[in-house]
């Protein structure tokens, strides 16, 4: 259930509702009750005191002992509730429920002490007498200033407790009710919700199958229309790319089949993925018969086949002049296996030079016919330009071969230099921050944004964790950025498929805690306290690609903001956590 996103939506409100009205119902019943009891308290204080003025009277008037019982009995019918009169030493003079001669001293119950000490009293207790809860209250009977007696008026809370289950019935089915209706409009928010998110899904599903055409149209304004605005943006670039891709394919399709070299590339299991003309013409063969067969059966040559197989076993480029058919043709082979370019296989290039094999044939024919006439004026010249050629003169192609591939080395190159560059001026403060408030979902989003797509290649789930009112910080956010991406990236590069990066960010003290966590590699113990260092890679836990400068430079900036970075593993193969803080922002004045 909680693999669905409208459940994990819902189910937090119905339970928040469910509590909410459970405390509710709690709160009501002791509240009604305690309202009953002081309505009680309140009506038995008055009675008592109806009681004790007539009491004045009667015992005014000479009233004995039997008429003070008959007194008694006569109020509580008409009060309905039990009326004890009682002397001020405690000795019970009436009681309209019970024997007054086998009542013991009353003298110190709670409200006889309190009414005594306070003109009124009240207690609740279990009356030994009656054998159930009784709420007593009583008044003194003063003549001329002088306590004659004390009058009680006792009434049991068996009622109130009837009244508060009843209420508290209602109020009960009232909660479920409304639970219930909440429960249901809770779902229908969340579907209500997840609804554009599915439709999302399948347009997805629709581009994954090829299908980028037509677009995404919002229905609302909300963060989900956000996200179908950037979706139909996300198809118009992607749609853009397939096309740059068709176009650039068709172009090296156009390069290829007006190439007077011949080109054969084979996948991983030997067979011929592509050839171009000059191939096919090159080995008297053509594109439908070669493209799937064995590269074996497509060259059909000894020598060439040995020099294919010694490239695949060496890993290594390798090339060779070679004479095929006949001596009818003379080929430069060159073979270069494809595990740099991220692909298994080799690219195979045919240069042919018959051409040029038969004009040093007819050159060696010249020289062997006037050789004898001039042999000796050209003995001396012979020497020197075969020296000149075997010392000074390059071959042009292979120059050119190297240093296309020397091209990508000095791109990395440049890129470190200019890393190099970027740390030193951050280090000698060259570099100054436009330090300004700044959320941080400002500082985290864009930066996960931009590699979610690397994620979702990956096979890695990407989330964001933030609390809801987080306080602002001072940075420079495109500078924060770097630091988020440097760490983000780090997380998907060492993390296997099927993993999780989460970013997260809570407020400790004066700061901001940032944390980029993974379920990754993990790093060594030993290596937790130099992975910062420039140029230093873990040897197990983070070795891979990159110029190892990135955490360096994530290190500086954060320090540059008066922040501090570490990182957190429990050991290899259990994931870490990288951690960066920046300070809140203060407000001025």
């Amino acid at each position: 259930m909680f693999h669905n996103i409208r459940w994990r939506i819902a189910i937090p409100y119905i339970l928040l509702i469910a509590l909410m009205m459970a405390s509710l119902t709690l709160y009501l019943s002791r509240f009604l009750r305690e309202v009953y009891v002081a309505d009680v308290r309140a009506q038995l204080l008055s009675e008592a005191r109806l009681a004790s003025d007539a009491l004045v009277r009667s015992l005014s008037q000479g009233a004995t002992t039997d008429a003070l019982d008959t007194l008694a009995r006569r109020w509580a019918r008409l009060v309905e509730a039990r009326i004890t009169i009682i002397a001020p030493d405690g000795v019970v003079l009436g009681d309209s429920h019970e024997d007054r001669m086998r009542m013991d001293n009353h003298l110190w119950r709670p409200e006889v002490q309190q009414a005594l000490a306070d003109g009124q009293g009240n207690s609740v207790r279990f009356s030994d007498t009656l054998g159930y809860e009784m709420m007593y209250t009583a008044v003194p009977a003063i003549v001329d200033g002088k306590v004659m007696a004390i009058v009680r008026v006792a009434r049991p809370l068996r009622q109130v407790e009837i009244h508060t289950a009843r209420l508290r019935q209602s109020i009960l089915l009232t909660a479920l009710a409304t639970s219930v209706l909440a429960a249901l409009f809770a779902v229908l928010i969340a579907e209500r919700t997840v609804r554009p998110i599915r439709r999302l899904t399948r347009e997805a599903m629709r581009m994954a199958e090829g299908d980028v055409g037509a677009p995404v149209i919002p229905t609302t304004s909300d963060e989900i229309g956000q996200l179908s605005h950037t979706f139909n943006r996300m198809a118009v670039k992607l749609q853009e790319r397939v096309q740059s891709v068709s176009q650039e394919r068709r172009l090296l399709a156009t390069v290829l089949s007006r190439m007077a070299d011949g080109v054969i590339i084979t996948d991983g299991a030997e067979k011929v993925r592509l050839i171009n003309p000059a191939a096919a013409r090159l080995l008297d063969t053509t594109e439908p018969e070669a493209v799937g067969r064995p590269f074996t059966q497509v060259v059909r040559h000894h020598r060439l086949i040995q020099l294919w197989q010694r490239s695949r076993e060496r890993r290594e480029e390798v090339e060779e002049a070679i004479e095929v058919y006949r001596q009818d043709t003379f080929l430069r082979v060159i073979v270069t296996p494809l595990d740099d370019e991220g692909m298994e296989g080799t690219l195979t290039i045919f240069q042919d030079l018959t051409r040029i094999r038969r004009l040093e044939t007819v050159r060696r024919d010249f020289i062997s016919n006037v050789s004898h006439e001039l042999r000796t004026p050209l003995a001396s010249l012979k020497a020197l330009v075969e020296t000149l050629r075997d010392g000074a003169l390059e071959d042009t192609e292979t120059a050119l071969r190297f240093l296309n591939r020397m091209e990508t080395e000095v791109e990395a190159l440049t890129q470190m230099v200019n890393e190099l560059l970027e740390l030193s001026r951050i280090e000698s403060r060259q570099v100054p921050l436009q330090l300004a408030p700044a959320t941080v979902a400002e500082v985290i989003l864009p930066a996960v944004e931009r590699l979610r797509p690397q994620a979702e290649r990956a096979g890695l789930d990407l989330m964001v964790t933030l609390l809801p009112d987080l306080p602002r910080v001072q940075a420079d956010i495109e500078r924060a950025q770097q630091v988020v991406t440097n760490l983000v990236h780090n997380a998907i590069k060492f993390t296997p498929p099927g993993g999780q990066v989460t970013v997260s960010a809570e407020v400790i003290g004066e700061e901001m805690v940032i944390a980029v966590r993974d379920t990754g590699m993990g790093i060594a113990a030993e290596d937790l306290s130099r992975i910062f260092e420039r140029f230093y890679k873990a040897d197990r836990a983070r070795s891979g690609g990159g110029t190892g400068l990135g955490l360096a430079i994530a290190k500086h900036i954060v320090q540059a903001h008066g922040g501090r970075i570490w990182a957190e593993s429990e050991g290899e193969g259990h994931g870490s956590t990288f951690y960066f803080t920046l300070p809140l922002w203060k407000e001025q004045g």
